[in-house]
């Protein structure tokens, strides 16, 4: 590992989520000891590491840590977030307090201690309904509260960068793939494959041409992975890079196709109208030019494992798989708790 001495301890804000849960299994398991941080909102993940002595466990908000759990903290990675369009609808508000203010805040702190590199995961949902193939010197056309929280974020987060505090954005294409501990069926590829084993009935909204581009989770972790490893920061600093792969550039009909290979009794109903608007198709040339990192997995790899999961019992369809429902649910119950608690106590 290239300098790994030097990089001893990782900080992870929204370790508790899809990619965060996989996050800190990998840089335990890499060596580094890690600080996770998170809410928690979809379950306590890590009650088979209470006992690891490279791992602390925080419930905490990056709105309000204290901001000595940074000390001697060598690398920060934000994948905390409101985390996908139609939840971030749910509360305009509390997204840009979390995904932009919060994420702000955790960089200014972060370079107030020391800390010598901050990775913010942001979004190619940033490029909305871009023209063409989109770069990352494309023009921004976001859609949703969540992309325009990104490019908040971005913006106030680059103008920190200098020569002891390294920031770098990644914009991640779609993320799919198994994450055991807390599982999203709310993604294209993940949902697409729990509907044809569940119902044998996938939906393609708004006519399915619009692109796409998909990318694996264990392929996500490996690019936070390749930037944490990168000896010269001058490839990295003050640096956006689109995380995916020119070749898994899909359009929706095609997720779909590909899907039907594994479920031979799949039906696949087109509805015309659709509330998402985006379309974007976006190339991944940056990033494996200057930083040599390339995908190692493909959208068969992430069916074929969801549906063994599926059929193992090893993740369940629920509420908390679905990051809107679980949201709304949450909103609603605090609703519900705070109009029936007495001084602060329900019972």
């Amino acid at each position: 590992m290239k300098n790994k001495e030097k990089r001893k301890t990782i900080f992870i804000a929204g370790a508790g989520g899809y990619i965060g849960s996989k996050m800190v299994y990998k840089f335990l398991e890499r060596g580094y000891e890690v600080i996770a941080l998170d809410r928690y909102f979809f379950g306590e993940v890590f009650s088979d590491l209470v006992k690891n002595k490279k791992l602390r466990i925080i419930k905490d908000d990056i709105r309000f840590f204290d901001e000595n759990l940074l000390n001697n903290v060598e690398v920060v990675i934000n994948v905390a977030a409101i985390s996908n369009d139609p939840a971030s609808e749910l509360d305009p508000g509390i997204t840009q307090s979390i995904n932009y203010v919060g994420a702000v805040r955790l960089a200014k702190i972060s370079k107030k201690m020391g800390v010598s590199r901050y990775i913010l995961s942001s979004s190619c949902s940033v490029y909305g309904a871009g023209k063409g193939v989109l770069t990352e010197e494309s023009q921004l056309a976001p859609i949703s509260e969540y992309a325009k929280s990104k490019i908040n974020a971005e913006r106030d987060i680059l103008g920190l960068s200098d020569s002891n505090f390294c920031v770098t954005i990644l914009r991640l294409a779609t993320v799919y793939g198994l994450s055991r501990l807390r599982m999203r069926f709310d993604l294209i590829v993940n949902l697409m494959t729990l509907h044809a084993w569940k119902n044998k009935k996938v939906f393609i909204m708004g006519g399915g041409n619009q692109w796409r581009p998909v990318v694996h989770i264990d392929d996500v972790v490996r690019a936070f992975e390749t930037v944490i490893e990168e000896i010269d920061p001058a490839k990295i600093n003050s640096q956006i890079f689109n995380i995916g792969s020119n070749d898994q550039n899909y359009q929706v009909y095609q997720v779909a196709s590909i899907v039907k290979k594994y479920f031979s009794e799949l039906e696949i109903e087109v509805v015309p109208e659709d509330p998402d608007p985006r379309d974007y198709n976006v190339n991944f040339d940056k990033v494996a030019r200057t930083l040599g990192y390339k995908v190692t997995k493909n959208v068969e790899d992430g069916i074929l494992e969801i549906k063994e999961a599926l059929e193992d019992g090893l993740v369940v369809d629920n509420l908390r798989t679905i990051t809107f429902k679980h949201y709304e649910y949450l909103i609603e119950a605090d609703k519900v708790l705070s109009s029936v608690k007495l001084s602060g106590r329900l019972f």
